[in-house]
């Protein structure tokens, strides 16, 4: 167990950790991304919604 915690910090080690600005860059990203799908779907469902008002 011991022998696995060691590799586990040898390796953590080695890891390329973003800095702020690729952090900040990847978040906004992120987080634009999703609004722009949330308002895709959005329009979707009410396109679809619409749709089958009318035919009923």
């Amino acid at each position: 167990m011991i022998k696995f915690f060691k590799s586990v910090v040898h390796e953590m080690k080695l890891v390329t950790w973003p800095t702020p600005k690729q952090n900040r860059r990847d978040t906004i990203t992120v987080i634009v991304t999703s609004i722009l799908f949330a308002v895709y779907l959005g329009a979707l469902d009410w396109v679809f919604t619409s749709l089958t008002q009318m035919v009923m």
